[in-house]
């Protein structure tokens, strides 16, 4: 049994309809949001405008010196597309000024580093703007940890969380986002030449498989292998989700009170909403 199809209009309703309520109980009708030039933001800048129009959305994109020209052109198609404002904020200088001070700093400290640049950054225009920050990380990345903690996966609420890629793929297409964003191959555009595939070591396809069968059909280990996917990507890939639990939770907070935030103290239920 391979990865499950959905009815993407209706997904297109649940996900507007997610966006605006929880913005607005936020107390904002705004939204900001990094617009990479790749299929994930754009596909969350599409549900935003459709649940809360183009004067309520706002991106901000934030190429480094090695981020590529064509991402650039792709986020603006996006722009232009939705008519929404937008900005440009290059994070190069406040970047390299850091690492001038770490120069045998790799390239996974570097990358670390642009995500959490950027993310300051759009909290830093959230604020300025009056608007909230939406997330853009699909359920693939959060399942594999693939990306970076109070980076890239930092925001006030997360429309295409519980999407595979694969599914985000599909929703592109419904959508009518420009095909040169959904033929584009997957990258956080970190450093020159990098993409997310040659990252993992296997694609997307196999990983979103995969997870599939260990996470939604609660299959064991040896089962998913037996279905035919190959043994060393079957443990790598359940190894990435166990081992980045971490970054999918809230900081813990050590129980001492009977009404501990994150765990008995819930703002819906305590404020009435």
């Amino acid at each position: 049994m391979s990865l499950v199809k959905l009815d993407y209009e209706r997904i297109t309703q649940i996900l507007t309809g997610f966006i605006k309520q929880e913005t607005e109980k936020a107390g904002f009708n705004k939204v900001i949001l990094g617009l990479s030039g790749g299929i994930d933001s754009a596909v969350v800048a599409y549900l935003s405008v459709l649940a809360l129009g183009s004067k309520n959305v706002h991106a901000v994109m934030m190429p480094y010196k090695s981020s590529s020209q064509s991402s650039s052109d792709d986020a603006m198609k996006c722009v232009n597309e939705l008519k929404i404002s937008y900005e440009k904020c290059e994070i190069t200088k406040m970047v390299d000024t850091y690492f001038t001070q770490f120069p045998e700093a790799n390239n996974l400290r570097k990358g670390n580093k642009m995500a959490r640049e950027r993310m300051s950054t759009l909290y830093d225009l959230s604020s300025f703007y009056n608007c909230l920050v939406i997330g853009t990380s699909n359920k693939t990345e959060l399942l594999l940890g693939y990306g970076t903690q109070f980076g890239d996966l930092a925001s006030a609420l997360n429309p295409i969380g519980d999407l595979y890629k694969t599914h985000i793929w599909e929703l592109a297409k419904h959508l009518k986002i420009q095909q040169s964003i959904i033929d584009k191959k997957p990258s956080a555009d970190l450093w020159e030449g990098q993409s997310d595939e040659q990252d993992f070591g296997f694609s997307y396809e196999v990983a979103d498989n995969v997870l599939y069968q260990f996470v939604e059909r609660h299959l064991s280990k040896q089962e998913v292998i037996e279905l035919g996917y190959e043994v060393t990507t079957v443990e790598k890939i359940i190894a990435m989700i166990k081992r980045n639990q971490y970054k999918r939770t809230l900081p813990l907070i050590a129980k001492i009170s009977s009404r501990s935030i994150g765990s008995d103290f819930l703002y819906p239920r305590d404020w009435g909403l």
